[in-house]
C-alpha cells in the first residue's frame, strides 16, 4: 500500500507491506499551485501497484470538520476517483510531531539527517500514518 500525508504545499508518501506488517518512507511531492501532482502520484502508483491507499486525517480533538481533514477528505476521494483502489483514512494526529521527535533522537544518537527538513519530516509522518494503518488492521 501507498500512504500519504497530504498538506497544501507538500505530500509526504510512505510505502507499506501487509505481509510484514512494516512501513518505510518513500519520497515527498511537492504540490503545483496548491494542487496534487497527479502525474507523480500516477507514476509512483505505477511503479509500486499498491492495492489500497491511506490518507491521513488530521483530527483536531476528534472535530473531523476543519478545513485541514476537509482537504485530506477531498484528496482521499480524489485518489480514488483517479485510481480505482481502496483509499482508507487513518487518524493522523500527532504523527508531524512524531516524525520531528524522531528525526530529533536519529541526529542526537549521531545518526545523518538533516535538520528540520519539511520533506523528511512529511515522508516519515506518512510513514508514521501507514504503520498506524497496519497495527490497527492486522488480521493475523
Amino acid at each position: 500500500m501507498l500512504g500519504f500525508d497530504y498538506g497544501r504545499q507538500r505530500i509526504g508518501v510512505a510505502v507499506g507491506q501487509s505481509l510484514s506488517g512494516t512501513a518505510a518512507p518513500l519520497t515527498t511531492l511537492t504540490n503545483l499551485n496548491r494542487k496534487p501532482d497527479w502525474q507523480k502520484i500516477a507514476e509512483l502508483i505505477q511503479r509500486w501497484e499498491p492495492n489500497a491507499l491511506i490518507v491521513g486525517l488530521p483530527l483536531l480533538h476528534g472535530d473531523d470538520q476543519n478545513e485541514s481533514c476537509k482537504a485530506a477528505k477531498q484528496f482521499a476521494n480524489e485518489l480514488q476517483t483517479h485510481f480505482k483502489l481502496d483509499v482508507y483514512m487513518q487518524d493522523e494526529e500527532f504523527t508531524s510531531a512524531s516524525a520531528k521527535s524522531l528525526l530529533q533522537t536519529q541526529r542526537q544518537q549521531g545518526q545523518k539527517t538533516r535538520k528540520n527538513n519539511k520533506q523528511d519530516i512529511d515522508q516519515l509522518a506518512a510513514t508514521l500514518i501507514v504503520q498506524q494503518w497496519l497495527d490497527e488492521n492486522e488480521t493475523a
